[in-house]
């Protein structure tokens, strides 16, 4: 763990003033105002360089993101512009000594992931990996759900982001790094990972442009199998009009359902009650019967989203701080941001929207 003996507000160097960086990453610092400062930022629009001058008169504006590294206020270069420019941009920033904080996607595929590790060892700055959504407070009270055994054997969990949208900007657009697998891909996948229970072992996948005005998939579809044999289904789409629940949790004893993130309905078997040994039997059934009666006490609950302890995705300033100045262990590795990389490469290849054809 390469630590600093820096003390203070860690100071920022703000790279893209568009969706990301001003819409996102700026508010967000605001409730982090003692831990971190933008001093520098950059962008290539002139209208979204005025406008940060406007909001944040301090923060020195350079005309590109060389001058910007050369600057030495800045330590750690917060990277939000086009994805494209992720990859180009990181490497640059290591090189120079800088530490990075790296918004999604890291990179346009699974061999520039691998570079982007690679480089991470050898490099004198630090590369922190933007997953911010590790930390959404009903990915993690399912998770701790989901551990407290009341589902049982968690066999297949259903991961949906759905909406109908005829988007028409650049994320729409394959040489703009754009579509769904890129855009909300990283975060969903990550989560999918995590629930995966150990290595995945099977993957299968489809991608569709539906309402999307451009030339990138804006529907995936993904299942993964892990090798304890749970499935994750993966489905985000901007081409579906009625939403599916966000999460939905199958286990051996119970089931999950969260429509909307805020809460969570839950029906699970009484841990109380034993589930006694029955043997099939192949003899006549009575009439209308399936069987031996059986009485199962259902325990039914509607809770308010809460883990513990409390997160949120804008948590993952705080862990940022802690890790670039008390040396703390940061919780998203970068091998696992490569092994979601890992998973898109593999979705997109061979398909219609594998960008330029190009290698994984």
């Amino acid at each position: 763990m390469k630590t600093k003996n820096n003390k203070g507000a860690v100071r920022i160097g703000l790279v893209g003033l568009g969706r990301a960086g001003m819409g996102m990453h700026l508010p967000e610092l605001e409730k982090y105002k003692k831990q971190f400062k933008v001093v520098a930022a950059c962008d290539p629009e002139q209208d979204f360089c005025d406008k940060m001058k406007e909001k944040c008169p301090d923060v020195k504006i350079h005309a590109d993101f060389d001058q910007l590294l050369a600057d030495p206020d800045v330590e750690l270069v917060d990277i939000a512009n086009r994805s494209t420019q992720h990859f180009e941009f990181t490497v640059k920033a290591l090189k120079a000594g800088k530490d990075v904080f790296l918004e999604k996607p890291i990179c346009m595929n699974y061999t520039e992931a691998k570079k982007l590790l690679e480089l991470s060892k050898k490099a004198k700055g630090k590369l922190y990996i933007r997953h911010n959504r590790r930390f959404e407070p009903a990915f993690n009270h399912i998770k701790q759900i989901i551990d407290s055994g009341i589902l049982g054997d968690v066999y297949e969990i259903k991961l949906c982001r759905h909406n109908y949208q005829r988007r028409d900007d650049w994320q729409t657009l394959i040489d703009c790094g754009g579509g769904q697998l890129l855009n909300w891909g990283p975060h969903i996948i990550d989560h999918g990972l995590q629930f995966i229970d150990g290595k995945l072992t099977g993957l299968w996948s489809d991608l569709k442009r539906i309402a999307a005005v451009g030339d990138a998939e804006d529907h995936v579809k993904i299942i993964l199998k892990g090798e304890s044999g749970r499935i994750i289904d993966i489905e985000i789409s901007g081409g579906v009009a009625i939403n599916s629940p966000v999460y939905t949790v199958y286990g051996t004893r119970g089931t999950l359902i969260s429509e909307n993130e805020s809460t969570l309905k839950i029906r699970y078997l009484d841990p109380k009650q034993k589930l006694i040994k029955k043997q099939a039997n192949r003899g006549t059934p009575k009439a209308g019967s399936f069987g031996t009666p059986e009485t199962l006490k259902w325990i039914e609950k509607e809770i308010s989203v809460s883990p513990k302890p409390k997160v949120t995705a804008e948590s993952i300033w705080g862990f940022l701080y802690e890790s670039i100045r008390n040396g703390k262990n940061f919780p998203i590795a970068l091998e696992q941001a490569v092994q979601t990389m890992d998973v898109i490469s593999r979705v997109k290849k061979g398909t219609p929207f594998d960008r330029k054809g190009k290698k994984r």
